[in-house]
């Protein structure tokens, strides 16, 4: 069987056997998946930056009938994020990973989810660590959206206001002004309460967010 190339996100990694690798990764055109990446932790096994969290990549696997696991053959690297960024990016990272990984079903094709990673990753690219709560609050939004839950959310004026002028752009369009630490707290909060009830357990990186 010929192998399969698909645009991803790395999501996670677990070490396996010796020196391979577990990979969860989102697919545009096939959903989130998981594979073994043989002996990808070995020095010199050519996947290099390929598989760090949230590379962007075109990867090349092999997917047999009944099995949960496909076979990783290589990762071209499209665009590595943030090879060090400070920890308050890292932690919004971190963040966007963990909720993909929770949230989205197996080989669920979600097309617009791949670009909102995408917009949230570029925005961080051009923003002081001050300025990255428009992009948590943007994903934390539309990442429940997208899933098809939404709860009433109480907000004060002020932040309803900037938030629904923020949020009714576009996916893939990151802008506003006036969108503070503040008004992304009053929005993400239940937003992130949302997302936990949607998943096996709570978000391990909630907690750095809201400390930062």
């Amino acid at each position: 069987m010929p192998a399969q190339v698909s645009e991803s996100l790395i999501l996670r990694t677990y070490p396996f056997k010796e020196a391979d690798l577990i990979v969860s990764f989102f697919t545009r055109d096939q959903g989130k998946m998981r594979g073994v990446a043989n002996r990808a932790r070995k020095p010199k096994s050519g996947f290099g930056a390929g598989l760090e969290r949230l590379s962007h990549t075109n990867l090349s696997y092999f997917e047999k009938e009944n099995r949960e696991l496909v076979r990783i053959d290589r990762s071209e690297l499209i665009e590595a994020h943030f090879s060090s960024p400070s920890y308050e990016v890292s932690v919004a990272l971190d963040f966007f990973a963990e909720v993909t990984e929770l949230l989205l079903p197996p080989h669920e094709v979600n097309e617009r989810y791949f670009r909102l990673l995408l917009a949230v990753m570029e925005d961080l690219k051009h923003c002081d660590p001050h300025s990255m709560w428009k992009a948590i609050g943007y994903f934390s939004f539309w990442a429940v959206r997208l899933q098809g839950f939404l709860p009433h959310i109480d907000l004060s004026e002020q932040s309803r206001a900037i938030a629904l002028a923020f949020l009714s752009t576009p996916v893939g369009g990151l802008a506003g002004e006036g969108w503070t630490k503040t008004t992304a707290q009053d929005l993400r909060r239940p937003l992130i309460r949302l997302i936990e009830e949607h998943t096996e357990r709570r978000l391990i990186t909630a907690q750095f967010l809201e400390a930062l």
